[in-house]
């Protein structure tokens, strides 16, 4: 026996801001200047307050691509998510800058696609017509990328880079220097058999090679070698390399971050391998917990720009197209008990 199927719900109209300005009893112009805060146009604190408390009741949302249309920009800061997962320290840090861009009034949008080549990669950043681009992998920028977001009409582009990059306000932050940090000073401590860490997560090989780089360049220099060592963020996998740490032949190892380090100390332990007595570690990040470990942990500290200050040179990029050069971010070794 058929039954009847039920009529589908009547979609909503969308709330407009004629509708803020009917409740309100204002026109749609002053609607746009409160809600958009308006330089240079007067608005009484009363009638400010009518039309925010009319918004508020139809629960109206402004439109942003209407809003950019008008404005010739957007408020929009693109941060390119090339690096899946690059602890707990940068995170905090890109947290902390979400907040100081949005003081300046702009907000901060992830994005996550992964591209064969620079160019494809500016090309779909182009197209959401972002205010700016500021790019963690500066790296992989190129000034052919960097022309074609200027002509899209993005005005500030910066990146976090080991070299200049033509056409981008470039803070200096080069990966290679870290792990020749952490070279330097294991050889210094006598140990002439380096095991890198190689995460297995993906998108850092994008930090970690050029960090192995930075150390073969030391031991290149001395009577040292270095070994890559694959590892994945596990338990399971941190066993399988202590297990057969005594067939490597190594006695130190740069962890690649304070998170494998910890990771590595654990199944060292477990498997009675002594730190340091058998084998030295260096982590990167100098994150709390790592003058907590047992033995305390070895790192490298980054000397990491303030959040409030690489907001405030975006925002200068955007209204004036220069700004002052920021510090390039310096590896500290900070000594510890597994080295």
């Amino acid at each position: 026996m058929a039954t009847d199927t039920p009529a589908p719900a009547p979609v909503a109209a969308s709330v407009t801001s004629a509708d803020v300005a009917r409740l309100a009893g204002v026109s749609r112009a002053t609607v746009s200047f409160v809600l958009n805060d308006t330089q240079g146009h007067r608005v009484s604190d009363s009638t400010r307050t009518r039309v925010l408390a009319a918004a508020r009741q139809l629960g109206y949302v402004p439109h942003a691509a209407a809003r950019s249309l008008r404005a010739g920009r957007s408020n929009l800061v693109l941060m390119p998510a090339s690096i899946s997962a690059v602890g707990r320290l940068v995170s905090d840090w890109v947290d902390d800058l979400h907040s100081e861009l949005d003081r300046h009034g702009y907000t901060a949008v992830l994005h996550a696609g992964r591209f064969a080549d620079p160019l494809s990669a500016a090309r779909a950043w182009a197209e959401l017509r972002p205010a700016a681009v500021i790019a963690l992998d500066g790296d992989r920028f190129t000034p052919q990328a960097a022309e074609l977001l200027r002509r899209a009409g993005v005005r500030g582009l910066l990146a976090f880079a080991a070299h200049p990059v033509p056409g981008v306000h470039t803070i200096g932050f080069d990966h290679a220097r870290i792990g020749a940090t952490a070279a330097e000073h294991l050889i210094a401590r006598g140990r002439t058999r380096i095991g890198v860490v190689m995460p297995q997560e993906r998108g850092l090989g994008t930090l970690a090679r050029p960090r192995l780089a930075g150390a073969e360049s030391v031991t290149a220099r001395h009577m040292a070698t270095v070994t890559p060592l694959d590892l994945a963020y596990t338990r399971e996998s941190a066993t399988a390399l202590a297990r057969r740490w005594p067939s490597l032949g190594l006695d130190a190892v740069f962890a690649y971050n304070d998170e494998y380090a910890a990771l590595l100390l654990h199944a060292f332990r477990a498997e009675g391998i002594a730190v340091p007595g058998d084998v030295a570690i260096v982590g990167c990040d100098d994150l709390v917990p790592s003058a907590l470990q047992q033995p305390a942990l070895t790192s490298i500290r980054l000397a990491l720009v303030a959040p409030a200050r690489v907001a405030d040179a975006v925002h200068e990029l955007i209204e004036t197209g220069t700004t002052a050069p920021v510090p390039e971010i310096e590896p500290i070794l900070v000594h510890r008990e597994t080295s």
